[in-house]
């Protein structure tokens, strides 16, 4: 397990807040990594152009900040099958609520959307009891 570093997710929070409010700003759109995603997989006609730089700039993100110590798990402990399935419920849960955590928790929040709001609280409750019954229900 890692240790908790309160200045790496205070520079990283204000890093997000800061982008997400760039981009509506300069742009006039929300900050929402699904929804971006999404258009680059599914909506050709448009103009992509915003929305592969901020796809490589998740990418190439942690290559540029590692050396100043940042750095990503160098292993991770689930199965390719629990990634997988994992990733279409992620997806799925984006579809069904509207938007993902970038987009409702960070910009939806931010722009006092009570749709976000409600959209946060329950992801955030979801994530709460899965890894309560994950770690202390079934000891996993």
């Amino acid at each position: 397990m890692t240790e908790f570093t309160p200045y790496s997710a205070l520079i990283g929070g204000a890093i997000l807040g800061l982008s997400g409010f760039l981009l509506l700003l300069l742009n006039g759109r929300i900050a929402g990594i699904s929804g971006i995603f999404a258009n680059l997989c599914f909506n050709f006609s448009k103009k992509l152009n915003w929305q592969i730089c901020f796809i490589i700039g998740l990418i190439i993100g942690p290559l540029l900040t590692s050396p100043f110590g940042f750095s990503l798990p160098q292993s991770i402990d689930i199965s390719w099958p629990a990634i997988i399935i994992g990733g279409f419920l992620v997806g799925f849960g984006s579809r069904m609520g509207s938007g993902c955590t970038s987009g409702h928790g960070i910009c939806g929040i931010g722009r006092l959307s009570a749709r976000s709001i409600i959209a946060t609280m329950c992801f955030m409750s979801s994530g709460i009891i899965t890894v309560f019954v994950i770690r202390h229900v079934l000891g996993v």
